[in-house]
């Protein structure tokens, strides 16, 4: 079994967060937020583009099942996914952007390659 980070969240809260970076970082192809944040977006975003590159309709439920927007799924599936027909993972970019001025969280940009 995979160790996932926490988040100071519960069950509940942390899969919605995530669902939601995964939503957004798949509709505006980078996004900003914390670093342990990021790692975790990165695991299921890659997912998800795995599923958008077999294509099938299984595939398609899967992610429906994940993702929020249904446009967001049909781009996932249409114009997403076939951009990466030859690559085998690493799908996403982490670049730091230093501490965040409220707290000192480190601060990144994700986005699709």
């Amino acid at each position: 079994m995979a160790k996932l980070r926490k988040l100071g969240r519960t069950t509940d809260h942390r899969k919605a967060m995530l669902r939601n970076l995964v939503t957004s970082l798949l509709r505006e192809s980078r996004i900003e937020t914390t670093v342990s944040k990021a790692k975790e977006t990165r695991r299921m975003a890659e997912k998800m583009i795995t599923l958008g590159k077999r294509g099938d309709l299984h595939a398609r439920r899967q992610a429906m099942a994940f993702i929020y927007d249904e446009t967001v799924v049909k781009d996932l599936f249409e114009e997403i996914a076939p951009k990466y027909e030859d690559r085998n993972g690493g799908y996403t970019r982490i670049m730091k952007l230093g501490p965040r001025k409220g707290d000192g969280s480190e601060m990144v940009i994700i986005e699709l390659i």
